[in-house]
This record gives C-alpha cells, structure tokens and sequence, in this order.
C-alpha cells in the first residue's frame, strides 16, 4: 500500500483525505495543517495522525503528500516534497506566477520526482468520455469548443481579494480544460469582464462576469462563459463541433427523473455545487496519481499544464483590462 500524507485539511484537503481512507491502495500516514484545529478535527474525524510537515517530510516511510494548502505555500511544498523524494500531488494553481511556476518545475525535473496538478474535471467521466471519442474521430477534426462554467452563488470578497481573479482562480480549470479537448495550443487570447453579481468584486479589482475566446494555430476556436452567479445551481457543459457532427456534455441533475403534464416538462435541480458535481473525479485522479506511483508512468496533468493553463490565466487577466488580445508565446 502507498503511505500518504495530506497538507492542508480545509474542505478540499478533507474531501482528499475522505477517499484516501475508502482507498484499498493506500495507508493514510498523517495529516498536518497550519491551523492545529483543523487538522485535529480532521484526523478525529478519519482516526489519522497530526503532525507537523516538517515530521512528514523528513519520514522515509511516507511515499507521497496530497497538497491542499493556501496557493502562495504550493510551490515550495513541491519543492520541498519533491527534494525530500516524495511523489507530490497539488491542487492547482502550483502559484500565481508563472515564473514562479517555471522556477518549481525546474527543481523538480532535477529531482527527478513525480508531481500531478489537481485538474479534476478532466476526471469527470463524461468529460473524459466526451474527449476519448473526440480523438477517437468521432466527428472529424476540431472546429468550435464551448465550455460553460457557473458557480451557483460568489465567494466572500475576502477569497476574492487573494484569489488571484476570476481567470486566475475560476476560468483556470476551463483553460485547462480547453487544451484537454482543442488537441492543439491556444495562440491567442481574447478575454472580456464585468462585474455584475455583485459591486464589491468589482471594487475588489476583480470580475464576476467573463467571456473568453482563445485561438490555436490551425484556427480552431474556443468560447469559455463564466459567471459567479447561476440561479439554477451548479452549470457544467461543454460542447465540441466537429467536421462531421458535435459531441456535448450536459449538466448532472439530482435526480434524472423528469415530470409532464399540460405546462411542460420540469426536471430535477442541476448538482448544488463542485463537491457533489465532481465526486466521481476526485476519486478518478486519486486513483491515476496512485497508478503513477505504483507503475512508474507520467502525470497527467503534469505541472507543465499546471504551468501552460496559468500563462492562459495571465493574458487573459491581461486582455481583459487592455481590451487588447494576447498573443501567446508558443
């Protein structure tokens, strides 16, 4: 079994440490967080020991760490994991700047160690069916992808005053995404923001409203929609169109049963909101990172997508406050 530690047990950090314990293919080593009751509850919680990450580090026995710590800690934790010879899992972004990105990749190529970024969606099992079939050649070569990704209500404006932004923090996993299934690397980028939800995101220098459109060599295109508002719950669908026909991804419901009568059809509310939507991937990508430790394979997503969805984020962020699309280093 692969020994495993967990830095950071806030809600994403829990949600990793839960399906550690339903593994078979792991031994939950320890839990370390920088605020004692957190990682107290936690490990009441799932009978786990606490200590600190120095301890983790330095123990031999302990084969990987699951990072889910604040952002501006997730570099060095890889550094440090990775110098230390451990594989390292880490919920994205690996950093805000991209150079700080690049400088973390080239300490841990010299290391030679295992590092997975956290892109779960690419996880769900209809979006990678959807993108398995796309390269199969279902519907010929890539033409349009739009990605549509809502959040039901926005975050306190204290997690949007260090979240980076919209592009940075939300859009992240769409850029991402959109390389997963475009099959070539955007070029250009043409981002455009609004704060409508709520005036305090704007006041905060950030937008709640974004629309994106990216651009690879060849031409093909892709539309991303985000909002941190969706009266009707949490909005996750893609669409690809093809050469010779279209594959879509449509939102999960509750429920798939649906009523009719004289007014219509209604259906059950979409998934609340990413917990419930992505249950089934984070259970996925534990078990590839798993896989990548026991037979020696690549990460995928490696912190070179970690790194390649962050550059999107940066012109974006940059696009949408010039007004001026960004061209896009290849």
């Amino acid at each position: 079994m692969i020994s495993v530690a967990l830095l950071g047990a806030g809600r994403i950090g829990a949600l990793h440490g839960r399906n550690i314990v339903a593994s078979r293919r792991a031994r939950f080593a320890a839990i370390a967080d920088a605020f004692p009751a957190t990682a107290d509850a936690l490990g009441q919680e799932l009978n786990v020991p606490v200590r600190g990450v120095d301890e983790i580090l330095d123990d031999r026995s302990i084969q990987a760490v699951i990072i889910c710590s604040p952002t501006d800690t997730h570099a060095e934790l890889i550094e440090r994991a990775a110098a230390a010879g451990k594989a390292v899992f880490c919920e994205k972004p690996v950093d805000l700047s991209a150079q700080r990105i690049r400088d973390c990749l080239q300490k841990v190529q010299a290391s030679g160690a295992t590092v997975m970024i956290g892109f779960n969606r690419r996880f769900d099992p209809h979006f990678a069916e959807l993108q398995q079939r796309l390269h199969a050649g279902e519907i010929g070569d890539v033409e349009l992808v739009t990605i549509l990704s809502r959040d039901p209500a926005p975050p306190p404006v204290s997690y949007i005053e260090r979240s980076g932004g919209l592009f940075r923090d939300m859009m992240i996993h769409d850029f991402d995404m959109a390389r997963f299934l475009l099959g070539e690397e955007p070029l250009e980028v043409h981002a455009v923001g609004s704060a409508l939800v709520d005036p305090a995101i704007g006041a905060a220098g950030d937008v709640d409203t974004a629309a994106v459109l990216l651009k690879t060599a060849s031409g093909r295109i892709c539309q991303i929609s985000n909002s941190r508002r969706a009266t009707y719950g949490y909005d996750q669908r893609i669409e690809v169109h093809g050469a010779k026909g279209m594959l879509r991804a449509q939102n999960l419901h509750s429920s798939a049963v649906e009523h009719a009568d004289g007014s219509g059809f209604r259906s059950a509310p979409v998934m609340d909101f990413f917990l419930e939507r992505y249950t089934p991937a984070y259970r996925r990508e534990l078990d590839a990172f798993f896989d990548c430790i026991e037979n020696g394979t690549e990460p995928n997503p490696s912190g070179e997508d970690g790194l390649r969805a962050q550059i999107l984020a940066d012109a974006a962020t940059k696009s949408a406050q010039t007004g001026q699309a960004q061209r896009i280093d290849p």
